[in-house]
């Protein structure tokens, strides 16, 4: 079964919760991401969000 989103091969993710996940190849389908924080000093990858996530 192949991906029915079109797979951007430089965003790669492994969020299959995403609405714009690629089912079954793990890249996102959107042709830019936004990162972001909800720290106020960022120090760890725990800190970092991609805000461009949507819910299914």
């Amino acid at each position: 079964m192949s991906c029915s989103c079109n797979p951007n091969k430089s965003i790669k993710c492994t969020v299959t919760q995403c609405k714009n996940h690629c089912k079954d190849e793990d890249y996102c389908s959107l042709s830019s991401i936004m990162v972001g924080t909800h720290e106020s000093n960022p120090t760890m990858i725990e800190c970092t969000d991609c805000t461009s996530f949507q819910l299914k």
